[in-house]
């Protein structure tokens, strides 16, 4: 009997924001990993990056401000370093909880790019805010250097575009190992943004929405279910307002319809929602489950959480 497939998106909860935090978040994350691979699905795992890349990016940054002879870190460059750490330690948390119970796979991390097309319009309105705070001037030279930045609390940070995912180059490496039976990390922080110049791919200065690079992740995979683990219970309507409004269940035409009346924030929900939409599609096999994962790594299920379907 062919096993089912499930891609696991993991949200900032899942990983903490500080190194020991994540060395811990981890540990309580593999017990929910190590569920459904218990279960016999094959698990393929992507992650979220914010506060690891945005730690990454500001260190760097202050680095080459003390030390001018050296070359600035593109953005591309700070993803890739966050996937190789991120990972490193989630991979090392599942295994070590896969062997407690008795149970031997291989857990493998891919250094994942995943191309964007540079005509997004992302690219002419950027607003995903990342780096340390800079003084006016350092801004400025950021501006002269075709770098955006805005003005924040304390001064300036950069702001780079968010384009959307177009194809994942090592999707065939992943296929494999996920058909070899193995667990894979993949597309961390929604994956490396790079375009593609004839045979070259060159790094974008870029954030891709990690939900939806889980969403084609798992289409590309052709996923039974994708598992969008966040910071509350359920979807909900009307949130934090009175009437709010859980939801157990929803269908594609009803989260189309909640998305096109501005339920969802722009910088949380919506884009579940949307990666909802697109891996669903006309399917009526696919289902995407968003729940939170709590402190305990209690097993995560079709009880819990907002169950989407077609």
């Amino acid at each position: 009997m062919k096993k089912k497939k499930i891609v696991i998106a993991l949200g900032h909860d899942a990983l903490g924001t500080t190194l020991p935090e994540q060395h811990e978040a981890t540990k309580h994350t593999a017990k929910a990993v190590a569920d459904f691979i218990r279960d016999d699905y094959e698990v393929v795992i992507t992650h979220s990056n914010g506060p690891q890349v945005g730690m990454i990016h500001t260190a760097m940054s202050e680095f080459c401000r003390i030390y001018p002879e050296y070359t600035a870190t593109p953005t591309a460059v700070c993803s890739a370093m966050s996937q190789g750490y991120i990972g490193y330690d989630l991979q090392n948390a599942i295994r070590t909880e896969l062997l407690g119970r008795g149970i031997y796979k291989t857990v493998s991390t891919i250094l994942t790019q995943v191309v964007v097309d540079p005509y997004d319009e992302a690219f002419y309105h950027p607003t995903k805010i990342i780096g340390r705070v800079m003084t006016e001037a350092e801004a400025e030279e950021e501006e002269k250097k075709g770098n955006h930045v805005t003005q924040v609390e304390g001064g300036y940070r950069r702001v780079v575009a968010a384009p959307k995912p177009v194809d994942i180059v090592e999707k065939d490496a992943i296929k494999a190992l996920v058909d070899a039976d193995q667990v894979v990390i993949a597309c961390g922080g929604g994956g490396i943004p790079v375009l593609a110049q004839d045979n070259k791919l060159q790094g974008a200065s870029a954030v891709i929405e990690k939900d939806l690079a889980a969403g084609k992740l798992a289409d590309t995979l052709d996923a039974d279910r994708l598992v969008i683990l966040t910071s509350v219970d359920k979807v909900c309507l009307n949130y934090g307002k009175e009437d709010e409004k859980p939801l157990d269940t929803m269908t594609v035409d009803e989260a189309k319809k909640y998305l096109a009346a501005g339920e969802f924030d722009e910088g949380t929900m919506a884009p579940k929602i949307e990666a909802a939409i697109d891996f669903i599609g006309d399917s009526a096999i696919r289902s995407v489950l968003i729940t939170k994962l709590n402190k305990e790594g209690k097993t995560v299920s079709g009880g819990m959480g907002t169950l989407i379907t077609k």
